[in-house]
């Protein structure tokens, strides 16, 4: 049995079966009944296509990520997929990597199976050059598009984001206020979530009015072990510094492997900073003093502001939220 028999058998048409189904009101309720108690007699499940009919939804959401392997990706999928399954709605997954064809390409086959709107998670979707964000605007004119920790401002796209920018220059000041100028700066790519901590990092330098030397910013896209060797080797340079702040808590752990390597005492001789509050920081000894941001909250916004979407009501573009510091053994002064 398929849902053109319950509307035939019923009485009814396919709209009113798809409304039964979706917990729509707009139904009598005799005839609610009728459709419930014919879709109990001949144990129907409906499939998301069949959902669909009658009412121009899918009750389905597309998720595309970079690399759902990541910690901070795999979380976002669990958090999203959670809020996203509490209001009734089912989700597919597709990761992408990090090549940009591969990215609008992948959007484009979301869209071809009739998604009722697409989160993108992760700010490596937006690109520094306008141009190249276009497969996103164009997306946003067929369906309403999420953006999770990044930002374009474009009709029809909403954004949940924490703030970066702030958070890491309220850190890398902290540092400098405590006496440790030779900071580190570390993080993984050149993406908007990437480019926002950077312009943290150099507000707190040019608040402190210090110069900062272009050696200690480091784009490295590396494991934790490669990381470790990364560090030994601008050491073996000459570079000197006794403080990392990383964009995320798995360079953060190669940098606590670097210290341990050089044997500095942690944190009196050499502190480490991550981002993400991930599980890896807890797991480490010491335990790693890192920034939460807010991750649980920013999914169950993105969430909440396209429910409020799809059911005609106004949403912001762009929620922004403040993270926090959670010290812990590689920091003494916050």
């Amino acid at each position: 049995m398929n849902i053109y028999d319950i509307s035939k058998k019923a009485g009814v048409s396919i709209a009113t079966v798809s409304r039964v189904m979706n917990g729509n009101a707009r139904v009598s309720e005799k005839t609610r009944q009728k459709i419930l108690d014919i879709i109990a007699e001949n144990d129907y499940t409906p499939n998301a296509f069949a959902r669909g009919l009658g009412l121009n939804t899918m009750q389905t959401i597309g998720l595309l990520c970079a690399d759902s392997s990541d910690q901070f990706f795999s979380r976002a999928v669990y958090y999203l997929e959670r809020a996203l399954r509490a209001n009734h709605y089912d989700a597919i997954l597709s990761c992408t990597g990090p090549d940009y064809d591969t990215r609008t390409e992948y959007l484009k086959r979301l869209l071809a199976k009739k998604v009722d709107a697409v989160i993108l998670i992760g700010s490596s979707f937006i690109e520094a050059v306008p141009e190249r964000n276009r497969y996103i605007i164009e997306a946003a004119a067929e369906v309403p598009i999420i953006i999770l920790n990044g930002y374009l401002k474009a009709p029809n796209v909403y954004c949940s984001l924490c703030d970066d920018q702030e958070i890491i220059q309220q850190a890398a000041s902290a540092c400098l206020e405590h006496g440790r100028q030779e900071l580190l700066f570390l993080y993984r790519a050149d993406s908007y979530s990437g480019r926002r901590k950077l312009e943290g990092f150099k507000e707190a330098f040019a608040a402190a009015s210090l110069p900062l030397d272009s050696r200690r910013i480091v784009l490295f896209n590396g494991s934790i072990p490669e990381t470790k060797e990364k560090l030994l080797s601008l050491a073996s340079e000459g570079l000197t510094f006794d403080t990392v702040i990383a964009g995320d808590d798995e360079l953060a752990i190669g940098a606590l492997k670097y210290a341990k390597a050089m044997n500095f005492d942690i944190p009196s001789q050499f502190a480490i900073i991550g981002y993400n509050n991930s599980q890896l920081g807890i797991c480490c000894e010491p335990e790693l003093t890192s920034i939460d941001n807010q991750l649980e909250f920013c999914c169950n916004n993105a969430v909440a502001a396209l429910m409020s979407v799809l059911d005609g009501k106004p949403a912001p573009g762009k929620t922004m939220l403040s993270a926090n510091i959670l010290q812990r053994g590689t920091t003494d002064f916050f």
